[in-house]
């Protein structure tokens, strides 16, 4: 009877290590899985990233991310992968659009109109400035006033502002 247990136990142990050690592969395929998953958008409508939908239940990120991790244990490349979602839920999976045809304008779009509002700034600015240091026409030199005129001003302010 102890022969049986210890062989029982032995077992456990056998069943236990190959458990183990067999995860780690797992583990591999699932953090491949999840970095691939990261550039994908779960289809059920939340507008997150695939591995960080956070529905509870989610079916749709749970079976997306299934057969994601089902494909790459097949020995199938990010690109057909990649393929496979898009011909399945079309280009909306995309967590980001990809920098090529038509997406393309929309990556190169804000550099652009950053470059233009900064011309714009700077020739604006340098219009102000210009009119800014325009003499304005009409009057004369601060030189050119009168002594006397200089003289009833002052005067004049002095009593407007005496309490």
């Amino acid at each position: 009877m102890t022969k049986m247990r210890r062989l029982a136990a032995s077992g456990v142990l056998l069943a236990i290590a190959l458990l183990l050690i067999v995860p780690s592969d797992a583990q591999d395929l699932s953090d491949r899985a999840k970095q691939i998953g990261g550039k994908f958008m779960c289809m059920c409508g939340c507008s997150q990233v695939l591995t960080q939908c956070n529905h509870v239940g989610c079916t749709t990120s749970s079976g997306m991310l299934k057969e994601l991790n089902q494909s790459l244990a097949s020995g199938s490349s990010e690109t057909a992968v990649t393929q496979m979602f898009v011909q399945e839920f079309g280009t909306k999976v995309y967590a980001e659009p990809p920098k090529s045809g038509f997406s393309l304008v929309a990556w190169t779009l804000p550099s652009i109109y950053l470059f233009l509002g900064t011309l714009l700034v700077v020739f604006v600015i340098s219009r102000w400035r210009k009119h800014a240091l325009e003499p304005i026409a009409g009057v004369r030199n601060a030189a050119a006033v009168p002594e006397e005129l200089l003289k009833r001003a002052r005067a004049r302010v002095a009593r407007e502002t005496e309490d």
